[in-house]
């Protein structure tokens, strides 16, 4: 090859090279820009997406109950409102229950991507919530990897509370039967419910102190503050006796305050009472 054809040949490479470095960063789309409404959706939010894409979390997520709180601390916190919307310019949105009907139009307007939550009453409905979130960030893999961690607790837990039944109690003097989240927990656990009324009821003192429950679970004491949010086991002596010697696990807030893959926690902590 002669000089000159060389030359020409060089020039050529340099002339390409802009244009080929514009196509690769045409190609190389950003991270959305995301942001929750709720303290549920911080949880899947802060799981999930980059910490540098994060431009908004519910004023909850650094909450006592907040069981991602540890890696919301720095991260902007805001209003579930239109203006915070404006604030914030998210282009991918998820929430369960925050926001209001103004917001969610505004959404709409601003064609930005919505993710809705299903309120999960089991660990199926979990992995549906978890892949909705790792879609919509296009963050599959670490999506995966949080179904797979959830799938391995649920495995380590299985049938360890040999079919024995178990009460879940709150400190409003609640509990859970078919239909909600607890009770998925409890079976992943093997024991079987002992409130046979679905979702949540009032449970009856009367019944607690006449005949107790062979094993209690108590959900959200944690939370609970003396006087008026402390339910019957801090006033009535009977039933105080009842609880107190049939507890085998006490679940924190963070763990059964939103239905998350976390839950799977809740039932590793009931396998390792049961053992």
């Amino acid at each position: 090859m002669s000089a000159a054809k060389a030359l020409r040949a060089l020039l050529a490479v340099f002339a390409l090279a802009p244009v080929s470095a514009q196509a690769a960063q045409r190609g190389k789309e950003p991270a959305p820009r995301v942001m929750s409404l709720d303290s549920c959706a911080d949880q899947y939010v802060l799981a999930l997406a980059p910490r540098e894409t994060i431009v908004g979390l519910s004023h909850r997520a650094v909450s006592p109950d907040s069981y991602m709180r540890a890696s919301a601390r720095g991260l902007p916190l805001r209003r579930a409102t239109f203006e915070s919307l404006v604030a914030a310019k998210p282009d991918v949105v998820v929430r369960l229950w925050g926001g209001d009907t103004r917001l969610t139009k505004a959404l709409d307007r601003k064609g930005v991507t919505t993710v809705a939550l299903d309120d999960a009453a089991d660990f199926e409905a979990l992995r549906g919530n978890v892949r909705k979130v790792a879609v919509a960030l296009d963050r599959r893999p670490q999506g995966e990897a949080l179904i797979a961690r959830m799938d391995a607790q649920l495995a380590s837990s299985a049938g360890a509370g040999k079919g024995r039944s178990a009460l879940y109690l709150t400190p409003g003097g609640f509990t859970a039967g078919s239909g909600t989240l607890i009770d998925a927990m409890l079976k992943a656990a093997g024991y079987s419910n002992a409130t046979k009324d679905p979702y949540f009821a009032p449970v009856s003192l009367e019944r607690m102190v006449m005949t107790p429950p062979a094993a209690v679970v108590l959900g959200l004491f944690d939370m609970a503050r003396a006087g008026s949010d402390r339910w019957g086991p801090g006033r009535h002596a009977a039933l105080q006796k009842a609880v107190k010697t049939r507890t085998i696990a006490s679940l924190p807030a963070a763990v059964v305050g939103c239905p998350g893959w976390f839950a799977a926690e809740g039932s590793v902590a009931l396998a390792e009472a049961a053992r």
